[in-house]
């Protein structure tokens, strides 16, 4: 593998403006920002220079957050038909040069390390590669490498070639694919079932046949599901953010479900009651940064579907102070009444950076709803109403730096 100086590497990029990224983009989607004239800018400046393949990509990325996504797709494989490599400057004076390793696809597609990098010293040069877009004979030069690839049907194939590439890599390379692959709905809750202190349900995955039968009572659903009975949660395969995630009572309400999923293949698990005795629901997204556990958000809910965005945080004084004493107090609190399991979690899974979305039983065990690498950690929450939040995500940016350090200065030896 050849390694060039980065300038030099990337110079017949000179000519046009610079990548401006997911990170800066999602920022002005969520302060309510009107993407559309930015976009139309980016379709001008792609029209007059052909190969600006920094244009196409943030054009790809604004489609995808005005939910175009076939057209987006789209516009970033004319992009990647261009250019596979797209590089993101560091704030001020270099420190850490970081190559990344992503695959076509959405927003989900990948781990979004630019918002964990926002106004840092490390540099950041992502590198698309698939099957079709394979390693090129030079690279930037680089301190080490991150394979920001998620898991997937649609990346495992990339996945599994990158084992060897990263094998033999000659820098540090963190999250390594083949632990990535174990991230699957039915990967971890193998791995995680049976660890202490850990509620998993298991999550199994069926084709549309198999759902049909379970709905016309032709098979238990029993037989899936050892550990269960109605009611349960379905979902398709690869989806994520609640796309087609449902919860069913009952044999009679899987006809419906699927009359508005065109999916071939589905994951059902049993649905577990995780209300608090106040009535509520509340789910935690934890990251892990080198084994260690950190806060990333709390939603609460009266619905058991919870996402941020909808859990009326910003309208709920009282949701954002209890938010507020989970990220102060999560240390002492949270973490230490679920130290077992957190680092059951931490062993088992052994992936540098990792995010999971859970819950509290009512019989005080860590319910584990989703464990990948791609979910969103940020701080674009407005400070006037989460100022509570700059300061937890501050402690996360600065461990994900601590980490790349470390990382560093292990090779070296």
């Amino acid at each position: 593998m050849n390694f060039k100086d980065t300038e030099q590497y990337l110079t017949n990029d000179d000519a046009h403006e610079p990548l401006m990224g997911l990170a800066a983009l999602m920022r002005m989607a969520f302060s309510g920002v009107d993407l559309a004239p930015l976009g139309a800018e980016l379709i001008d400046r792609a029209g007059r220079n052909p190969d600006d393949a920094n244009a196409l990509m943030d054009l790809s990325t604004i489609l995808q957050l005005k939910f175009n996504p076939e057209i987006a797709l789209a516009t970033q494989a004319q992009a990647l038909g261009i250019r596979q490599l797209y590089r993101l400057p560091a704030s001020g004076q270099v420190g850490i040069r970081l190559l990344a390793i992503m695959g076509p696809g959405d927003l989900m597609a990948n781990a979004p390390l630019e918002f964990l990098l926002e106004g840092s010293d490390v540099s950041l040069d992502m590198l698309y590669m698939a099957p079709d877009l394979p390693l090129p004979p030079s690279l930037p030069d680089h301190d080490l490498v991150f394979v920001a690839v998620g898991e997937s049907d649609r990346n495992r194939p990339l996945l599994k070639q990158l084992e060897s590439v990263m094998a033999s890599w000659p820098r540090p390379v963190l999250n390594m694919p083949d632990r990535i692959i174990r991230t699957s709905r039915d990967g971890a809750c193998a791995l995680l079932k049976s660890a202490p202190g850990v509620a998993m349900p298991i999550s199994a995955r069926i084709d549309r046949q198999t759902l049909e039968r379970v709905g016309r009572e032709e098979l238990s659903i029993t037989a899936i599901l050892e550990d269960g009975d109605f009611p349960i949660i379905v979902r398709p395969v690869d989806s994520h953010a609640g796309r087609g995630l449902a919860k069913i009572d009952d044999p009679a309400a899987i006809a419906d479900y699927l009359q508005t999923m065109p999916d071939s293949e589905f994951y059902v698990a049993r649905f577990v009651d995780y209300r608090g005795k106040d009535g509520l629901f509340r789910k935690y997204r934890i990251v892990f940064i080198d084994g260690r556990p950190y806060a990333g958000h709390m939603g609460i809910s009266e619905h058991w579907m919870i996402h941020y965005l909808n859990a009326g945080m910003t309208e709920s004084a009282a949701k954002r102070s209890e938010e507020a004493r989970f990220m102060a107090d999560f240390e002492e609190d949270f973490a230490r009444r679920h130290e077992g399991a957190l680092s059951a979690i931490a062993e088992r899974m052994r992936l540098d950076y990792l995010v999971i979305d859970c819950a509290e039983t009512p019989g005080g065990e860590l319910l584990i709803f989703e464990v990948d690498t791609g979910a969103v950690i940020h701080a674009m929450d407005p400070v006037d109403i989460f100022p509570y939040k700059q300061i937890q995500m501050r402690k996360v940016f600065d461990a994900f730096r601590e980490m790349l350090v470390s990382a560093i200065k292990r090779s070296s030896f």
